[in-house]
């Protein structure tokens, strides 16, 4: 069921999409406001699931949260007031916040949090974007429950792509924890082991099937016989990277993360968290019930994780009479099939010819992944990772420690020192054969707070090269304020001799969250023309909580429009 409530003023209309179980319908029709108010509380809601009652943190008291739908050229206002017990923040992923940090949210990067009984107001304008994002809290592990939806459409003179369905149903993959995820994720951070795993997966909220005391409220679309219908599809789930299929369906994928592919069909999905697939399908099958079904890939050897899954149903309209129909089960991969991953992403290309740098200034290597700290007692209960040990994680051996006092922002804008420093390394300090057998000697990282310094219109290309450290492992690498070409990725080490002639220079895709292939390499390229402080991290949250991140700082251009505006007035006090 979905709701609209439009109030008008003499300055504005406030457009609010309350539910995210309708479809959304399509607005090119006529024209949205050009700025949105919203009002988002950060409160405690009672919610049953799988047999249950929860108190979670909810926006708005909803679960999942409000959806956001805009066009490009519009500008938002949202104050958020937090009414719960911890301390947050709101990022709006893949935003691109042009020379504007101050909007985009991770908590002591370029905010400080705010705390309860406080407020904040985001205001931020879409500029050259359109298609499937979201938004989701930005601090610690809020993120299990705090987030939603953000839908652009394109300006009323700029049609899609491809032809527009009339329906389309946003479809948020979360994870779902029978503790408070906050509790979780503070066990795990006291005694230095791997977090729990999630109970649930769910798909707008809810698990589905399979799961005990579900059944009832097992989320359904509704389809017509020949119709064919958007999904937009987000992978919010804390930690995992799920495969998604729908029962004897094919799927047509037309862009990832906001940016509009080559179609191409196909039977399963893989999605990392952070990212975003919008996929046509068409109800061309025998009128039935079939489940919509989402699981886990995972990639890290010898690791627990979720291996449950979530569905939810496409059911047709046009039913013959029966009682109680059985809904047609999906065809998942198994969830190490690297394979079926990889001939997903490979097959990901930009529709056109896009302007890819040529000309390199900053040629960047990163390697990425986990790693284990030494305890001086390894019998301690702060000690209980593998053979008394601690996990962390790093990039290029830094494990990113997140500052306490102020944000990264706020001390490089006004010139505090002692925040951070700008001397995070371009390369590892030391080669090695990354994805072999590594010397434990390598394992343990060095902890700071630091960044890298890159000059307004510096082109920009990062090699992101998995390491067997611990485990080899996928990581979903987000970029805040950016969105990139991926112009190459293979597995084993980089070679920088003879892999770049394979890039794609011609239609790479275009993401804001790419996945370093397991035991592999992935290689982005960007301009660097937004000035602030950018944070990029593994979408993992376990593994940004362990220090798997790192900070850009792009500096001032020329003239106002290549500089970051001021701080806005209500900014949270550290």
């Amino acid at each position: 069921m979905e709701e609209f409530v439009n109030l008008k003023s003499s300055i504005c209309s406030f457009f609010l999409l309350i539910s995210l179980l309708g479809f959304l319908p399509l607005l090119s029709a006529f024209p949205l406001p050009k700025t949105h108010y919203h009002q988002f509380i950060v409160q405690p809601k009672p919610v049953k699931r799988l047999c249950k009652v929860h108190n979670i943190i909810t926006v708005n008291g909803q679960f999942p949260g409000p959806t956001l739908a805009v066009r490009d050229g519009d500008s938002l206002v949202i104050k958020v007031v937090n009414a719960a017990r911890y301390n947050v923040s709101l990022h709006w992923h893949g935003i691109r916040q042009l020379r504007n940090p101050w909007a985009d949210g991770p908590e002591f990067i370029t905010q400080c949090s705010i705390k309860p009984g406080g407020s904040y107001t985001y205001r931020f304008t879409i500029e050259g974007q359109e298609g499937t994002l979201w938004w989701h809290a930005h601090s610690r592990w809020l993120r299990a429950t705090v987030y939603g939806a953000l839908i652009i459409y394109p300006k009323l003179a700029s049609p899609h792509p491809f032809v527009m369905p009339k329906k389309e149903f946003p479809l948020l993959l979360g994870e779902w924890f029978d503790r408070d995820p906050i509790s979780v994720l503070r066990q795990a951070l006291f005694t230095g082991a791997a977090p729990n795993v999630s109970d649930a997966y769910t798909i707008n909220g809810q698990p589905g099937d399979f799961y005990i005391c579900s059944k009832k409220e097992t989320m359904r679309l509704a389809v017509n016989s020949g119709e064919t219908i958007l999904l937009r599809i987000i992978n919010s789930a804390l930690n995992q990277e799920l495969f998604f299929s729908i029962a004897n369906h094919q799927m047509t994928v037309v862009a990832v993360d906001a940016a509009y592919t080559k179609p191409f069909a196909t039977n399963v999905i893989m999605i990392g968290p952070g990212q975003t697939t919008d996929v046509l399908v068409t109800a061309n099958q025998p009128p039935a019930y079939y489940y919509m079904a989402a699981t886990a890939y995972n990639t890290a050897q010898n690791a627990p994780f979720d291996n449950t899954t979530t569905t939810a149903i496409l059911q047709y309209n046009n039913l013959p009479p029966q009682q109680n129909p059985r809904p047609i089960l999906a065809q998942l991969p198994n969830f190490n099939d690297t394979p079926t991953a990889t001939r997903f992403t490979d097959q990901l290309r930009s529709p056109h010819r896009v302007s890819v740098p040529l000309h390199i200034d900053e040629n960047l290597f990163f390697t990425v992944g986990l790693g284990l700290n030494n305890c001086t007692n390894p019998n301690s209960p702060r000690c209980q990772g593998p053979n008394g040990t601690r996990f962390t994680a790093s990039i290029n051996n830094v494990s990113f420690v997140f500052p306490k006092s102020n944000s990264i922002m706020q001390a490089y804008y006004q010139g505090v020192p002692g925040v951070f420093t700008a001397d995070f390394p371009p390369f590892p300090p030391l080669q090695f054969d990354y994805t072999g057998n590594v010397s434990r000697g390598l394992w343990q990282p060095r902890r700071g707070t630091k960044a890298y310094k890159l000059k307004y219109g510096s082109s920009v290309q990062i090699v992101l090269q998995d390491t067997s450290i611990v485990t080899p492992e996928n990581h979903p690498m987000h970029l805040h304020g950016y969105h990139f070409y991926v112009v190459g990725s293979g597995f084993g080490n980089f070679n920088p001799r003879t892999d770049p002639a394979r890039f794609n220079l011609i239609d790479p895709p275009v993401r804001n969250t790419i996945g370093t292939p397991t035991g592999g390499w992935v290689a982005i390229r960007f301009i660097a023309d937004n000035p602030g402080a950018w944070l990029m991290h593994c979408h993992i949250d376990s593994h940004l909580a362990w220090g798997l991140a790192m900070v850009f700082l792009v500096e001032n251009g020329e003239g106002e429009m290549q500089s970051v505006i001021p701080p806005p007035p209500d900014l949270p006090p550290c």
